[in-house]
């Protein structure tokens, strides 16, 4: 009996372990105003920081062979066939969605199945497939997501841009946060390579400022109670921003 009991245990310590084990990096904190409240040193102060890169599933690739590019679809129910491989999506897609869709720089919607379709109206449409890892945060190697324009009835593609643009994981509009809860802001970027096209992302939550030069989660602590434009910006690393209508992505988030 007692082996027995000591099995739950020490997997407990080692979950612990394992958790304490993750290193904070590029910390800033933020709330640094002069008001009595902030320089109240009991009250934990507003921090932008990440953990280091623990990337699931490097080797991952997620294909979309339905749409084709521009394919053109009668208004009503369009279909998706995404295909992965080297994902167990069978076998894990039974617990969370691991395979989330965007359209047009929307929320994403999560799928237990690569196979779907979707009720869409006229219109131009943009889609971002992308496999998450077991937090629910978008895996980020090559080959992880894919983009595709498609339309919807009598509507024009859109214009030709070389220039690259960003897909918004989390947080998604109108989520609500207990107050003590981090936010986690997770992004990809499309259509370019951050080092190599010296790119940068802004992330603005209300007067909360943080600039990051590559794809990672991006997590804020100690947000006081209230609401919250999250405004995330792709920027060229001078502070040029791009024309793209898919390089702003804003949304709300409630601290309750």
């Amino acid at each position: 009996m007692k082996k027995i009991l000591l099995l739950p245990i020490l997997c407990a310590v080692l979950v612990v372990g394992c958790s304490e084990g993750r290193r904070k990096i590029n910390e800033a904190v933020v709330d640094e105003f002069s008001d009595s409240l902030s320089a109240d040193p009991t009250i934990p102060k507003v921090t932008f920081y990440q953990f280091e890169d623990s990337s699931a599933y490097p080797d991952a690739i997620l294909e979309l062979h339905t749409p084709l590019g521009n394919q053109v679809f009668r208004p009503g129910k369009v279909p998706f066939e995404f295909n992965s491989k080297n994902f167990p999506f069978e076998e894990v897609a039974g617990e969370s969605a691991k395979l989330f869709m965007i359209l047009n720089g929307g929320d994403p919607v999560g799928y237990y199945s690569p196979i779907f379709q979707r009720e869409l109206t006229q219109g131009t449409y943009r889609v971002v497939g992308f496999l998450v890892d077991k937090e629910g945060h978008a895996l980020k190697s090559f080959g992880n997501y894919v983009d595709r324009d498609f339309i919807v009835g009598d509507s024009r593609p859109f214009p030709y841009s070389g220039e690259p643009y960003l897909a918004v994981n989390l947080p998604r509009n109108a989520q609500t946060l207990s107050q003590g809860e981090e936010l986690v802001i997770d992004f990809l970027v499309l259509g370019g390579d951050m080092k190599l096209d010296g790119l940068k992302v802004q992330i603005k939550v209300n007067d909360y400022l943080y600039e990051i030069d590559h794809m990672a989660p991006v997590r804020l602590t100690n947000l006081p109670v209230g609401e919250y434009q999250v405004h995330v910006k792709l920027l060229l690393t001078n502070g040029k921003e791009l024309d793209g209508p898919f390089s702003t992505v804003t949304k709300t988030v409630y601290v309750r």
